[in-house]
């Protein structure tokens, strides 16, 4: 059976800590957020997980390949470094979403992220055995029809609104997990389907939104593996026009 692994790292104290003395400027906050984020990325990421920064005081990871030392060392790691610890629920499931819900169900049996005696918390196993299939987002022709052209406000608004209705469209359809990366690309994490599942998700956004996508596909052991795939199916997508380049096709007579 399929097993993904997602970690749910939460912040302790960090409520307080906005408040304490005093309210704190927002650049500090954002500060302290965006350099926790890629602390946390960089040391997931070096294990093969993906984290995504989510609510930045909430981030999920797909961290298939990193067992319990190595989440025990990230939270060392910001112990030592930030005025703030986390605390890590671990899940797993046949799909992201219902590997999910177990960490976010396992941490949330420890107490809230706003009890005062709460601090780097480990809750789950780490007995993911994957595969792991990632399917990396492009939005075509974004340069042309809205960053050389549009307000900048609004080609972000757009490019939210294209993600959100996709996430939305994936979770129901697959259990999947989609995020925003950045420009104009959104990478979905989900257990291994075929291509015809994306053909329909790129068909609802064009219906939806109006925009057209395409997508790389890849599956591997770990996030980081399937995701190097899906970029190199992705380029393949592009140099030849296509709208999906992935590893499993949909079954003859299906």
């Amino acid at each position: 059976m399929t097993e993904i692994q997602v970690s749910l790292f939460q912040l302790d104290n960090y409520g307080p800590w906005t408040t304490s003395p005093q309210p704190k400027p927002e650049p500090d906050l954002q500060t302290l957020q965006a350099r926790v984020y890629a602390d946390l990325a960089e040391g997931v990421g070096s294990h093969g997980g993906y984290l995504f920064y989510g609510r930045f005081d909430n981030l999920l990871g797909v961290t298939n390949g990193l067992d319990t030392t190595a989440h025990r060392t990230l939270q060392e790691q910001i112990a030592d470094g930030y005025p703030v610890t986390v605390s890590v629920g671990i899940g797993t499931g046949e799909t992201p979403a219902a590997a999910t819900t177990a960490a976010s169900s396992r941490l949330q049996a420890t107490g809230s992220a706003q009890a005062p005696g709460r601090r780097n918390v480990l809750t789950g196993e780490t007995t993911a055995t994957g595969p792991v299939q990632v399917a990396h987002f492009d939005v075509v022709g974004v340069t042309e029809k809205y960053t050389d052209t549009e307000n900048a406000y609004r080609t972000q608004m757009r490019m939210q609104e294209t993600v959100f209705e996709l996430s939305s469209y994936l979770y129901d359809a697959l259990g999947a997990m989609t995020h925003f990366v950045g420009g104009d690309n959104a990478i979905a994490v989900s257990r291994p389907v075929e291509t015809a599942a994306y053909e329909n998700a790129l068909s609802h956004i064009a219906e939806t939104t109006g925009l057209g996508l395409q997508v790389g596909i890849g599956e591997g052991s770990t996030a980081v593996a399937a995701g190097q795939v899906a970029k190199r199916s992705l380029e393949a997508a592009r140099h030849e026009g296509k709208r999906i380049v992935g590893p499993r096709p949909q079954a003859a007579g299906d």
